[in-house]
């Protein structure tokens, strides 16, 4: 049973993704979708760089072509991916008009020869995350012949969002509450298919995603791991019986983190800290906390100087959850 934090743009860098680690040895983590053209002519160091305590992550791609597709995957494999994710399911009009994400759920063919084509450069787990559907189409129809034609091509595992991607005439915001969320759609993919089937979408609490394992073999979240970065260590209490570390252990780990960071390649304290503001949830002193990680934190060198002061703030060593 696996529980995931999906790749979001923007919020799940390496620095989140260290920090979800802390909140959770057993999760699985996604880099933000890379394109293969970035990884490709770009500097690699900087798009695929990651922690070893990150593992297991997964390396999203973006992409549409084949031959690209494969040779980022072999670079991502060199890197150390545990796995390479190819993201079929974004539906804003920047990745639309890279012919990849969710657009691409309307060429399953397309998807399946950039499956075969990963599968030959790498050794690793070649995934797909995708939608229900898209816009009018019928979902069952295209779920099903989508799912059935990239496992043809060696695809055994989907992350399935159980929302179909609109692709015009609603905003990417607007698409995360509308249409409506269809798990059992995706419950009669996973029975008819036999395929490993991980569950997205809607999922905000942890008995919610305790909930779906008994139908999936895994739970992936998305903005209620950012905002609710306590869930992770409910969810890894829960599923694998794990002591939550303490906050003040929690504290001291990302001061030495993003000590490091900065020696090492001049990171700027607020790109670590911004990813924490959440961690208190509503306790007494998270109004501090906030305006220390995200105000104090641009000015500040040292981090010792901004999560001791929002440490003292909250209650010191207690659990996050209860």
């Amino acid at each position: 049973m696996e529980i995931s934090v999906a790749p979001m743009m923007d919020w799940t860098d390496r620095h989140c993704r260290y920090f979800h680690r802390l909140l959770s040895p057993s999760a699985v983590l996604y880099t933000e979708m890379v394109t293969a053209q970035a990884i490709l002519r770009g500097d690699r160091q900087r798009l695929l760089g990651f922690n070893a305590p990150e593992h297991p992550v997964i390396l999203q791609l973006g992409g549409s072509e084949p031959d690209d597709l494969a040779e980022a995957a072999a670079i991502g494999s060199d890197f150390g991916y545990d796995g390479i994710n190819l993201n079929c399911g974004c539906p804003s009009e920047r990745v639309q008009k890279g012919a990849f994400g969710a657009c691409l759920m309307a060429e399953p063919e397309l998807v399946a020869a950039c499956v075969a084509a990963m599968k030959k450069c790498t050794s690793l787990p070649v995934t797909v995350k995708c939608r229900i559907g898209i816009d009018d189409h019928d979902a069952r129809q295209m779920l099903f012949q989508f799912v059935q034609t990239v496992a043809q091509a060696g695809c055994d595992t989907f992350v399935v969002h159980a929302r179909k991607a609109w692709l015009k005439g609603l905003s990417p915001k607007e698409n995360r509450e509308v249409p409506p969320l269809d798990y059992d759609l995706v419950r009669d993919l996973k029975q008819a298919s036999g395929l490993r089937i991980i569950l997205n979408g809607g999922i905000t609490t942890a008995e919610d995603a305790v909930g779906h394992l008994r139908a999936f073999d895994g739970a992936m979240l998305g903005r209620s791991a950012y905002h609710s970065p306590a869930i992770l260590q409910a969810l890894h209490r829960i599923l694998h019986k794990g002591e939550p570390k303490p906050l003040d252990q929690i504290v001291e780990a990302m001061i030495q983190y993003a000590d490091q960071q900065r020696a090492d390649h001049g990171t700027p304290l607020h790109a670590i800290t911004r990813h924490m503001v959440h961690l208190p949830g509503g306790k007494r002193g998270a109004r501090r906390w906030r305006q220390l990680l995200t105000v104090d934190a641009l000015a500040a060198v040292h981090a010792r100087d901004v999560l001791i002061p929002a440490l003292a703030a909250v209650s010191q060593g207690q659990e996050l959850v209860s």
